[in-house]
């Protein structure tokens, strides 16, 4: 047949390199959902033309070419399957060197009503018998998804939207080329995906047997923050789908056996912020969430009480110099406040409070700092409740509605 392009996708047999970087000179990677898509692409085209492919090219959303090597190729009659090994460049991703395997079928037309994941056209023009269709679903190592509030329904695979969307592109785009008008089955699996599921977050998210199929651009960010911001989003997104009206989120498990004895509360059913504390409020306001309960260790909680949103250290890293404000506004020495800016930890600061006789009052004033700010940020959107702790001196200090949040989990 001569093919040779379509569109964006080369497909000749050319060996092929990533060699694209940031501007921080890091190498980018690409997601499981474009590795999915090129390995689909791959493998429709040896079951359509009968001929053997092992490398090929597609354009991802953000408008970056990804060519791709296809190997573990399996060639049949009636199916093919073949995988595209996923490399998240310089990005320390858990599923970089997994096989994202791909298996198409022939569909028959009576599987167009199929809810399982049959795709309308790029064009988006209603399906008719002359239209070829695509139904995607996963296989092996896929995970499936349990709960309410993610990008999927309950029961479907964990293939996000825009993943299917680029799948079903690719498909569409080799079924016109080569004029093939019937139904094409395309199952995703990931070989590796159960084992590696374990390392992910996938298990908090109600997400069974494996990973999941993501990305938005098709590109992954070396040392990005993006990937975390989602997942924050969707587990806040998840407890509101279930019910949640409060919603809890604490920087991580830091404190987990203080707040289970003090508190009865599990921790681990927080959702981790991490350090975007200001990024999580306002994606808990704009989700709709009525109330707002930050809990966690002083060391983190310190740089709230200064108005700092983001308390990863590059952003800046006062914690010192405002615990010694705390000590001063408390009325300790200033010998003690001296010492504090000498200290290399948070709990070694509340030590030398304690050692004043002015913990309490100064952890009343960090509360109320801490309160001030957070307030702010939400901008009465939410009411906001906080709980301030160490792991040397339990409990610290936390605001007047904190225990009945708490009470309503």
């Amino acid at each position: 047949m001569g093919l040779r392009k379509i569109g964006w996708c080369d497909l000749s047999d050319e060996n092929f390199t990533n060699p694209l970087t940031n501007a921080n000179g890091l190498r980018l990677g690409f997601t499981t959902g474009s590795c999915a898509a090129a390995a689909s692409k791959a493998a429709v085209y040896m079951l359509l033309t009968g001929r053997e492919k092992h490398t090929i090219s597609i354009e991802t959303p953000k408008g970056i070419r990804f060519d791709a090597q296809i190997v573990d190729i399996e060639r049949e009659e009636t199916y093919v399957s073949c995988a595209v090994i996923k490399d998240s460049g310089d990005d320390p991703d858990v599923t970089t060197g997994a096989h994202i395997v791909s298996t198409v079928r022939f569909l028959p037309d009576s599987a167009l009503s199929t809810d399982s994941g049959s795709a309308r056209s790029a064009s988006q023009q209603p399906i008719t018998q002359k239209d070829p269709f695509v139904v995607i679903d996963g296989g092996k190592g896929v995970g499936r998804v349990t709960l309410p509030g993610l990008d999927q329904k309950p029961g479907a695979a964990a293939i996000n939207h825009v993943p299917r969307e680029m799948i079903t592109k690719e498909v569409l785009e080799v079924c016109n080329l080569c004029d093939y008008k019937g139904g094409i089955s395309v199952e995703i699996s990931v070989p590796e995906g159960e084992e590696l599921a374990a390392k992910t977050f996938n298990p908090r998210l109600g997400i069974k047997g494996g990973i999941s199929i993501l990305g938005t651009s098709g590109i992954v960010e070396p040392m990005s923050s993006q990937a975390l911001l989602d997942t924050i989003r969707t587990e806040l997104n998840q407890k509101k789908a279930l019910g949640a009206t409060v919603a809890a989120v604490s920087p991580g498990n830091y404190g987990l056996d203080f707040m289970r004895q003090a508190y009865g509360y599990d921790l681990d059913k927080s959702v981790k912020c991490s350090n975007f504390i200001g990024d999580t409020i306002d994606m808990a306001a704009e989700l709709g969430f009525k109330k707002f309960l930050l809990t966690g260790h002083i060391g983190k909680l310190i740089k709230v009480s200064g108005g700092i949103m983001n308390t990863h250290s590059k952003e800046g890293d006062c914690r010192m110099e405002l615990l010694a404000a705390a000590a001063i506004k408390a009325e300790c020495r200033m010998e003690t406040a001296s010492a504090i800016l000498e200290a290399a930890t948070t709990e070694e600061g509340v030590r030398l409070i304690e050692q004043d006789g002015k913990r309490d009052e100064a952890m009343a004033y960090v509360m109320e700092r801490i309160m001030f700010y957070l307030n702010k940020r939400a901008a009465d959107k939410m009411e906001m409740g906080c709980i301030m702790y160490s792991n040397d001196f339990g409990l610290l200090a936390q605001s007047p509605n904190a225990a009945a949040m708490l009470r309503g989990f």
